[in-house]
């Protein structure tokens, strides 16, 4: 037996853009809607907290 076949294999991602949503449910849709918002949450508190960053250090080295 090799070391490989005892690795759990990676999930695969939940959603790729892009993918073929023809197979999909209007129930699997809205997860994925949700899921998405999620994610968009998460980058948009991100990206404000690097401007954030951005903002103070640029502050700091005004003359």
């Amino acid at each position: 037996m090799f070391d490989d076949d005892l690795k759990p294999r990676p999930k695969p991602p939940a959603h790729v853009v892009g993918q073929d949503l023809a197979a999909l449910s209007v129930h699997e849709l809205a997860e994925r809607i949700a899921l998405l918002k999620e994610e968009i949450v998460r980058l948009e508190a991100d990206m404000a907290k690097k401007e954030a960053s951005k903002s103070a250090a640029a502050s700091v080295f005004k003359f």
